[in-house]
Order: structure tokens, then C-alpha cells, then sequence
């Protein structure tokens, strides 16, 4: 669980903050997570990463590369 703004993620992704709503509602709906007044709760972590795009899985791997690095520096 973490403090969360819609207006502040839609910053964050480049969005409007309308599209945040819907995609929330829409996970909210599949019970993936739970939105309420700025916090999130993810309550399925597994199905949450399988509903993302593939982009996800490359992201996480190379930043896990990256972190792999600086820490060996």
C-alpha cells in the first residue's frame, strides 16, 4: 500500500488524470487493486503483472541489471 494521487501518476505516465480513473476503476473491478482517496493497494501482485503489457516484464529485468551493476561498482 502507498500514497498515490491520480493527478500525480497521471504526471508520472504522461497522461490525463481522466484515463488514470478508468484504467483504476478497471483494475479495481478485476480485483487487482484496490484505489481509494490517493492509496493504492495491490492485492494481486501476480495477475496485476500478468494484465500489464510485455513492457513490464522487459523494464523490471533491466532495471534489475542496472541495480545488479551499481551495486558491484
Amino acid at each position: 500500500m502507498f500514497p498515490l494521487t491520480q493527478e500525480f501518476l497521471g504526471l508520472m505516465l504522461i497522461v490525463r488524470r481522466a484515463s488514470v480513473t478508468v484504467t483504476a476503476q478497471a483494475l479495481h473491478k478485476r480485483g487487482l487493486i484496490r484505489y481509494q482517496r490517493g492509496v493504492i493497494t495491490i492485492l494481486i501482485r501476480k495477475r496485476l503483472e500478468a494484465a500489464a503489457c510485455e513492457c513490464y516484464e522487459l523494464i523490471r529485468k533491466e532495471f534489475e541489471r542496472l541495480f545488479r551493476r551499481a551495486a558491484s561498482i
